[in-house]
Parts: structure tokens; sequence; C-alpha cells
């Protein structure tokens, strides 16, 4: 989790350190349906508040490396 820590200072950091699934979409260039798909499998750890997914920044980083999520 050191390298998520590492490179959140570097990647996205035009991003808050909790996204939505908009956010997220964008992040990953990825369409909204697969977004879902991805949290709703557990591939993204997020919490659900209300109607809304709330995803932290370090679990898209640890997604994208490979490493364990918070």
């Amino acid at each position: 989790m050191n390298k998520t820590y590492e490179l959140s200072s570097i990647m996205f950091k035009d991003y808050p350190d909790c996204v939505n699934i908009s956010q997220l979409q964008q992040m990953l260039g990825i369409k909204r349906t697969k977004a879902y798909e991805l949290v709703k499998k557990g591939n993204i750890n997020a919490k659900k508040l209300g109607k809304d997914y709330k995803i932290s920044k370090l679990n898209v980083i640890a997604f994208i490396l490979g490493e364990e999520q918070i």
C-alpha cells in the first residue's frame, strides 16, 4: 500500500480523495455500466451512501496496480 500512497500525489491529482461513479469512469476511461460492475462485484472497494457510491482514490490506484485495497 506504500506505493499506492506515494503515487496518490501524482496520479489523479486533480481528483478529490473520494470520488463518485462518474469520476471513476473518467479516471479509468470506462463506461458507466463497467464502473458499476467493478464496484458491485467488489473489484474496487466502495461504500454506498444513500443512492451514491463513494470510492477512495487510493482504492482506484491500488486496483490499477493490482495491490490490496483499503
